[in-house]
């Protein structure tokens, strides 16, 4: 199945399963501790592996002494460049080849595995390998590398720079103008369950339990690092304890656990820990973003440009692409954005939820506020005032787009008509409390995915598919896809994710998870529908699915008398014309009260909101669960989330939980997450839209905007600590 045109009425529209607020079909597993996760594997004979780490920036190793390591109880190898086979090369998406020379390209890159008998033994040999290196100097901030920033040219993402009308001379003429500059941090992902693996060998065949989020991906970039065939490759990864975009590639793990189980002949474990994970594997980049607007006197933007720079390896063309929400969120006809990349001698920066739009929207929201202020304007006024009939830049129609739907629900909910438009106005005790509000967008992607689904003579359905779920609902929602579609109670559905023996399938990721390998079942499912209506001697046009049945007119069979032994089906998804012919994202507007303490210029959210349209809602409860999640987050990056880097070393300073703020349970409040009713035809065949992502994109702008409104501080470098707000707070009377 092709997306080349809009989907016509089907099977998911008659309200039945789908859509409905039901539990996880694997939550039982998981919270009984039934769920098994990578390092939970638990092959006969298993080793050991710990990783030992570059203690410079860059440089190279002088020498390298194993002996004392080599001798230590219970140690079955020492891998190191000098032992290590040769291995494929490509960027971070296409390989990942580890110990491959004395070259030291970053602080924490692996320059030895230590194989043990336990994880004991393994940590305590790594602490005895002696390595010595020449060092050289790095370079390692972004801010003192723009002058040799390039232009980043990667083969799968936008260009870097998109240019309409002629902005320059739109902006200089404009009535109106803001021109600010905002700064986001280095981040990491901080996903609860660690990057893990246990490989093995069956003669030239490698089987690989691991904690990677798109399967056959990472299988390939495995048979490019390895040399080995991509058929001799099998990855398993059925339960993802949380990856954010920082196990969507192939990591270290994975390479050195192969490597060193086929040396020695058997399993090996390893899994990175807490503080290894912040060098070892990716983060997301810092960002410098210059935003300038230009309007009339009534607020319609006349021009609109966003300049982004960001950092990474020089061997790296992945840049974060803050400025493309800017391309197709508002009106205006001239238009211009940059994305710059400097080379930096630090780990490799990749996707972390919601890439691009997540940190750009943080810049980007909050110039349209410090707009609407000084056009004496609603923020959400301005908005309206400014959306577009068609996308901006590429002259195509949006498949759905309902952001001003979701601006006013929210502002009607969240009681916006209360919010006092001069800031610092309302105070409750020693707390200046204000709003803030901010657009929400991400982009719908669709990938290939493949799906098979049999039914059994018992009445049970099984679905296959190499798809993952990192918590985020993907079992339930295939389940649910599947019982609708056949006509089946969902305790009658069984599905099977995470292997690469399965139909291959998109991966979870860039909010095309469910929405790929959703479409590919429910490709699978009417292929065998039209099978069985067929047997039944029904027009597969008019046949229903119910009760474990099938039913045209007054005829109805049951299904179990028509599939005899088994019956199966094979389905497909693949992006179109659709996705050229329509500008496809999800929408969303959030809306923050929150209060700041005159004294310490503590930071408290009270309350938030967001209102979203997202096409079919799949499944009410993990929808709400993911865009509340995808809020938190959003909290986070506002005022906790900042990776510490050493100037002089190009080392994260604060690589563990301990020093790496998250939002906790009592920094959130009352959070609510609503979705307003959407359909959209032309996304794919459940006419959804990605949702994992959405949650996060402008909640963070919305509460810098509501703490301006609070206390009159625009703070313009995140995050929004106490120590950037002291200096700007009014004293108490």
């Amino acid at each position: 199945m092709e997306m080349n045109a809009s989907i016509r009425p089907n099977a998911l529209d008659e309200q039945g399963v789908v859509g409905k607020p039901l539990d996880r079909v694997d939550g039982r597993l998981k919270v009984t501790g039934g769920a098994r996760y990578a390092y939970e594997t638990p092959p006969e004979s298993v080793l050991y592996g710990f990783v030992v780490e570059a203690a410079i920036g860059k440089g190279t190793i002088k020498s390298v002494d194993t002996r004392a390591a080599e001798k230590a109880p219970g140690v079955a190898l020492v891998l190191t460049y000098r032992n290590a086979p040769a291995q494929g090369a490509g960027n971070h998406r296409e390989a990942l080849p580890v110990l491959t020379g004395p070259q030291v390209t970053h602080y924490g890159q692996p320059v030895a595995f230590v194989v043990a008998e336990s994880f004991e033994e393994a940590r305590a040999a790594a602490f005895l390998v002696d390595v010595k290196y020449d060092r050289l100097n790095g370079k390692y901030t972004l801010s003192a590398n723009l002058k040799e920033a390039r232009v980043p040219k990667p083969t799968d993402a936008p260009p870097a720079d998109s240019s309409v009308g002629d902005f320059a001379a739109a902006f200089a003429a404009a009535p109106v103008q803001i021109d600010v500059t905002y700064t986001t941090p280095l981040q990491s992902h901080a996903m609860m369950e660690p990057h893990a693996t246990v490989a093995m060998w069956n003669g030239d065949k490698l089987i690989l339990h691991t904690a990677n989020q798109m399967l056959n991906q990472g299988q390939q970039a495995i048979a490019t690092t390895l040399k080995i065939p991509a058929e001799n490759i099998r990855l398993i990864s059925p339960f993802i304890g949380g990856g954010f975009g920082g196990k969507l590639w192939v990591n270290a793990d994975a390479i050195l656990a192969a490597i060193a189980s086929r040396q020695l002949k058997r399993p090996v474990k390893t899994a990175l820990t807490r503080q290894q994970i912040f060098h070892v594997t990716t983060h997301r980049s810092d960002t410098i973003q210059r935003i300038r607007l230009g309007t009339d006197r009534d607020g319609r933007i006349l021009a609109i440009g966003h300049d982004v720079f960001s950092g990474n390896l020089p061997s790296e063309q992945t840049y974060e692409g803050a400025a493309l929400q800017t391309r197709t969120l508002y009106a205006g006809s001239n238009r211009l954005t940059r994305h710059r990349l400097a080379a930096l001698d630090i780990p490799v920066a990749s996707s972390m939820r919601a890439p691009g739009e997540s940190v750009g929207l943080m810049a980007l929201e909050c110039a349209m506020d410090e707009l609407a202020e000084r056009l004496n304007l609603d923020p959400v006024e301005l908005r309206v005032r400014n959306e577009p009939s068609e996308d901006p830049e590429k002259h195509i129609p949006y498949s759905s787009r309902h952001l001003v739907a979701c601006m006013q629900e929210g502002a009607r909910r969240f009681g916006w008509n209360k919010r006092s438009t001069k800031p610092g106005q309302l105070r409750d005790g020693r707390w200046l409390v204000g709003m803030g509000m901010a657009a929400a967008t991400r982009g719908n992607p669709l990938r290939l995915s493949k799906a098979n689904v049999r039914l059994d003579p018992d009445g049970n359905a099984t679905v296959k598919m190499a798809m993952t779920d990192i918590g985020t609902g993907t079992y339930t929602i295939l389940a649910q896809i599947a019982a609708e579609m056949l006509g089946l109670p969902i305790e009658k559905v069984r599905v099977e994710l995470g292997d690469t023996i399965f139909p291959e399938a998109a991966g979870s990721g860039g909010s095309w998870g469910a929405g790929s390998s959703g479409s590919a079942l429910f490709d699978a499912c009417n292929t065998l529908r039209e099978k069985l209506a067929r047997i039944a001697g029904m027009d597969p046009a008019t046949a229903r699915f119910a009760n474990g049945s099938i039913v045209s007119g007054e005829q109805s069979r049951k299904l179990t008398d028509l599939v005899g032994t088994g019956m199966d089906a094979d389905g497909e998804i693949k992006p179109g014309s659709n996705n050229k012919n329509f500008s496809q994202q999800s929408y969303g507007a959030h809306y923050a009260e929150v209060g700041v303490d005159t004294d310490t210029g503590e930071v408290r959210v009270r309350r938030m909101l967001g209102v979203f349209t997202a096409g079919r809602v799949l499944n009410a409860k993990t929808a709400r669960s993911q865009a509340i999640g995808g809020m938190v987050f959003g909290v986070g990056a506002a005022l906790h989330e900042e990776l510490t880097l050493d100037p002089r070393f190009g080392y994260f300073v604060n690589h563990d939980l301990a020093e790496y703020h998250v939002p906790v349970h009592a920094d959130i409040p009352l959070i609510d997450a609503i979705f307003l009713a959407e359909l959209d035809d032309r996304s794919n065949p459940l006419k959804s839209k990605g949702i994992g992502e959405l949650g996060i994109c402008g909640a963070g702008a919305s509460i810098a905007n509501a703490i301006y409104n609070a206390c009159g501080a625009r703070i313009r470098n995140y995050p929004i600590t106490l120590d950037k707000l002291l200096s700007t707070l009014p004293a108490r009377t």
